[in-house]
């Protein structure tokens, strides 16, 4: 390869610098709910909700992503407006529901994931 061509998934000055101006024009709202929705589907499928189900079921790290997306609701909810933090809402508790019945010995009210930032979750 030439010096001109980097190799494959290395990225060049000028690629990076059209990462941060790309990154630059969007709005924090945008980046927080993006990033909420990936610790969702994340959850999600270590919750073995996704078609594959327990193929991919890990409530240890299920619990994990729940409470990181958790603390980051509780963190931004009133940086994002309850346009977009109510239907995040809505997603983690029905993650925590999720959590609660995949459980074989399920937490004791306000112990689960994420209810420190949530408070107790019944269904």
């Amino acid at each position: 390869m030439s010096d001109a061509t980097p190799a494959p998934g290395e990225e060049t000055s000028a690629d990076f610098d059209a990462m941060t101006r790309d990154i630059a024009e969007v709005p924090a709202v945008e980046v927080i709910v993006t990033v909420a929705v990936n610790l969702m589907s994340a959850a999600a499928v270590k919750l073995g909700l996704t078609e594959e189900g327990d193929a991919h079921k890990d409530l240890d790290e299920a619990r994990k992503l729940v409470h990181a997306l958790a603390g980051l609701l509780d963190a931004s909810t009133t940086e994002i407006s309850s346009f977009h933090a109510a239907p995040l809402k809505d997603g983690l508790k029905s993650l925590q529901l999720a959590f609660r019945e995949a459980s074989v010995v399920p937490d004791e009210p306000g112990q689960g994931p994420g209810e420190k930032y949530t408070g107790p979750v019944f269904g």
